[in-house]
């Protein structure tokens, strides 16, 4: 008969390792919860019945909203804006006067066509009178719908096509407007040297040279030249002008050189004076006033200083020119030549006083 083992109960550190053990193998590495709910998830999520056209169109308008965002973002996409949500005097225009025949034949083709070309605007950081955006550019066609909204019974010309723009990525808002002026290129000289000079006052640049330098950074240099000269016409005559738009290059060229002459009280005075109707009516007193400040011509018949008169001229065999001058009672010996420099001179100075010391 074989015999009986005898059981041994194990040690309290046997039955100490053996729970650890235990903990070890059933202790779940992710967060605990329920199988039959982790089953529930995996299959809800396995579990789409939607056919493939179905899940092709969802693709489509997630695509479709990236890519709108997008385009409002860039300011690629054309909104209908209410009129009432726009401020058209949020900037100080460029533009000084709109001809009134012209805005009517706009005015026409709108109506007719409607509006070919969006306006731009900006949205407001602090619209305290209720307007979210502030007028950028395009403010003939907004004025000339405006126009046509009071004319108009119904809602047709409540709202205009408009492109939402981010100034501060166009280089600000002066900078918007003025490039998108100069692009149609009907702004006088006058309205470009004015804009520059209050967008300086608003702060917007340091100083007016500055604001000339950044609105018209891809004109040329001698383009801003005549950009400044127009600017202070502006600065000491702006008040007093009553058609200055009407300045023509030449002659505000003439006037800015008379102001930087310190003609401006004289330029003033007659202006003050004078009650001109039409453009070369002001011209005309303009150009009497700078005229009277050129001082005259010398009249030779009158005296005066005597012109140089030559009474010597001869070329050396080395190519050097000699030139003897006489300038009323002084004499002049002028050298000219490849061969002429500082050092030739002051021996040829050395040897005339030698020569004027001898007794």
């Amino acid at each position: 008969m074989a015999k009986r083992r005898k059981l041994e109960a194990p040690s309290a550190d046997d039955l100490s390792a053996l729970e650890a053990e235990f903990r070890r193998e059933t202790t779940p590495k992710g967060p605990l919860s329920a199988p039959i709910a982790q089953v529930a998830a995996d299959t809800a999520q396995a579990a789409d019945h939607r056919s493939a056209e179905e899940k092709a169109e969802v693709a489509r308008n997630r695509t479709d909203a990236e890519r709108l965002r997008e385009a409002e973002d860039a300011g690629r996409l054309i909104m209908e804006i209410p009129l009432s949500d726009i401020e058209e005097g949020a900037l100080i225009r460029d533009r000084m006067w709109m001809d009134g025949e012209e805005l009517e034949e706009l005015k026409r083709s709108i109506a007719a066509h409607g509006l070919r070309l969006p306006i731009e605007v900006f949205e407001r950081q602090e619209p305290g009178d209720g307007k979210r955006y502030g007028l950028l550019s395009g403010y003939r066609r907004f004025v000339a719908v405006q126009g046509l909204r009071e004319l108009w019974d119904g809602e047709r010309y409540d709202a205009i096509r408009a492109v939402v723009r981010e100034p501060s990525a166009m280089g600000g808002t002066f900078v918007a407007m003025v490039e998108e002026n100069e692009v149609r290129a009907d702004l006088s000289h006058f309205e470009r040297g004015r804009i520059a000079v209050l967008a300086a006052q608003e702060g917007a640049f340091l100083n007016t040279e500055a604001a000339v330098d950044a609105l018209f950074a891809t004109g040329s240099k001698a383009k801003r030249s005549k950009i400044r000269s127009f600017a202070l016409i502006f600065e000491e005559l702006g008040d007093m002008l009553v058609f200055p738009e009407s300045l023509r290059e030449k002659d505000g060229l003439k006037l800015a050189t008379a102001l930087r002459a310190g003609g401006e009280a004289a330029i003033r005075d007659a202006l003050a004076e004078a009650t001109p109707e039409t453009p070369d009516e002001e011209l005309a007193v303009v150009l009497a006033a700078i005229e009277a400040m050129t001082p005259a011509k010398p009249d030779p018949s009158r005296g005066g200083r005597p012109k140089r008169e030559v009474t010597r001229s001869r070329k050396t065999d080395a190519g050097v020119q000699v030139d003897v001058e006489r300038d009323g009672n002084d004499w002049v010996l002028r050298l000219s030549g490849d061969r002429v420099d500082g050092v030739l001179m002051r021996t040829i100075a050395d040897e005339v006083e030698a020569l004027l010391s001898r007794g």
